[in-house]
């Protein structure tokens, strides 16, 4: 069966992902686009710059006028926010995307974005596998293909969500790291065209990503950092194959948790826009940093699932100031309900300029006002027998863990055990990946070694 998971389809190109299933899985799509269209109904195909991605979005496009939908066909890699930005000013009923955002360079993958923008949620994704499993009519023909060029507006879009101004007179030195993703060509064109040098690196058409996942991760952006110290940079920006997620590197090529950025940037938007009238969003898995920001500012609070799905929903509700996920997604008011990692990048340097100060400095100072907070996650590979053993751990409600009381037992997403020192840690099976992804938090950075190490035993059953 074709399964949409925290964030689309994704499979193997060969194994699962072949031409036969993507025409199965586009043409339910494509069904319940036109079931729900009010008028005519459209729909933006777009890819990234993965293997057969062009092809891919082809087909689709073929599979969509076949259903009478007026598809709006992308004709080079564009980046899932540009994508979503775009559905919304268009007014299409949605968008199908060929990407696999940060997963290795043997995966492709759908994301089907509904007409709000946002990723669809799984009563919408719940409807189409239903009638990808049910196949049937590829429809009665009647629609048609017009090419869309997407970078124009949504870079408009941008340039009016961020102070470009002050960080051109800050002259920070910035170099940008798009992983040969579809990032190329977006975050720095923008700051080129507003008067703001900036250095790009691995800026070519790569569908094996430079060998390694496109994932803006520390251990992914050594050439990112090798580059900041030849040009003697002030921060390093970098995003993933689809550019939804972001990596920064500051100054002294120190690498910064994305968790830890979320709640800068909170900080900052409610200092500099003031935005009180509004709270922070974040999943279950996502530091609690976030949580004393929100009780120093007196501003609500919520969690959510992992999967930024839920948080777009709050941000289509304006209930949020911003919203984030420890896996370097966000996005913030009045903007799309979907990762945005060119927009991130672009806000981390509006703060470093406007503040004078670096990330790292920043940070020393917010914990110098609501406390410490240590996050790491760590990606388990489980073989199938210790995967069912694991699954069956996860309905335990454990009174200790690593030596200390458990305080609270979160079912939100997974199983998160809340200690009595406020640190915790988390265990789920991926959504996007065949791994177990283990969470920790500790208000003292030599805690965490202690709790990764008990979570690694907990997952294995040793």
């Amino acid at each position: 069966m074709i399964k949409f998971g925290t964030s689309g389809w994704r499979a193997i190109i060969a194994d699962e992902f072949t031409y036969a299933n993507v025409q199965r899985a586009v043409a339910g799509i494509c069904r319940y686009v036109a079931d729900h269209a009010t008028g005519r109904p459209s729909l933006i195909v777009g890819y990234d710059p993965r293997f057969l991605g062009p092809q891919f979005a082809e087909l689709a496009a073929k599979i969509g006028v076949s259903h009478g939908i007026r598809v709006l066909l992308c004709q080079e890699p564009a980046p899932t926010p540009a994508i979503a930005s775009q559905i919304i000013a268009l007014k299409a009923d949605g968008a199908v995307n060929f990407t696999a955002s940060h997963n290795p360079p043997e995966y492709q993958g759908i994301k089907f974005s509904t007409g709000d923008g946002a990723p669809a949620l799984p009563d919408v994704t719940r409807e189409i596998e239903r009638l990808i499993e049910a196949g049937g009519s590829s429809g009665k023909g009647g629609g048609t293909i017009e090419a869309v060029d997407l970078r124009p507006a949504y870079l408009a879009d941008l340039a009016s969500k961020v102070d470009l101004e002050v960080i051109r007179k800050a002259g920070l030195k910035l170099v940008f790291d798009p992983l040969y993703g579809a990032g190329r060509g977006y975050l720095d064109r923008l700051l080129r065209d507003h008067g703001i040098p900036i250095t790009t690196i691995h800026d070519r058409h790569d569908v094996l990503f430079g060998g390694h996942a496109p994932e803006p991760a520390d251990e992914h952006l050594h050439d990112l950092e090798v580059a900041m110290k030849e040009h003697g940079a002030t921060l390093g920006l970098a995003t993933d194959g689809d550019a939804d997620r972001f990596g920064v590197v500051d100054a002294g090529e120190h690498f910064i948790s994305p968790n830890h950025l979320i709640a800068l940037l909170f900080d900052y938007l409610v200092e500099t826009r003031g935005w009180r009238d509004a709270g922070v969003a974040k999943s279950v898995a996502t530091t609690n940093l976030i949580n004393a920001v929100a009780e120093h500012l007196k501003l609500p609070l919520y969690e959510t699932a992992v999967g930024f799905k839920y948080i777009g929903e709050l941000i289509k509700q304006d209930k949020v100031v911003i919203g984030g996920e420890e896996s370097a997604g966000l996005s913030i008011r009045h903007h799309v309900p979907e990762k945005d990692g060119i927009l991130a990048c672009l806000l981390a340097a509006e703060m470093v300029a406007r503040r004078g100060a670096s990330l790292r400095a920043q940070l020393d100072t917010l914990f110098g006002k609501v406390g410490a907070y240590y996050p790491v996650r760590h990606n388990l590979r489980l073989t199938e027998d210790v995967k069912v053993a694991f699954v069956e751990r996860l309905k335990a409600d454990p009174v200790s863990f690593a030596g200390r009381q458990v305080r609270q037992v979160v079912r939100t997403d997974g199983l998160k055990l809340v200690l009595e020192d406020g640190s915790w840690v988390l265990f789920r099976l991926s959504g996007t990946e065949p791994v177990c992804r283990v969470y920790a938090e500790a208000r003292r950075e030599q805690d965490l070694a202690v709790l990764v190490e008990e979570g690694k035993r907990f997952a294995f059953g040793s």
